[in-house]
């Protein structure tokens, strides 16, 4: 009795991590610069932290591909 009760709870503690994320989450784009290029480029992901080079160019999160295109121009270390 003791094991069955044991192994169903550890079924129901492996089962619980699919049910907290119900919706997919939205696209996010983000501006990064290149420190040893100087140029800056849009991502779809958050940039690795252990990335020397790589940091980013702004704090701004964009919806679209389109919003962080037009926010290039006119962020600072990018013109």
């Amino acid at each position: 009795m003791k094991r069955s009760l044991i192994g169903f709870s550890f079924l129901m503690v492996l089962h619980d991590p699919g049910l907290c994320q119900t919706t997919k989450a939205k696209t996010a784009f983000y501006i990064v610069l290149n420190s040893l290029t100087k140029t800056c480029t849009i991502v779809d992901r958050m940039p690795q932290a252990d990335t020397p080079n790589i940091t980013l160019a702004t704090d701004a999160i964009y919806e679209t591909r389109l919003e962080a295109e037009a926010a290039i121009r006119t962020v600072k270390p990018c013109n």
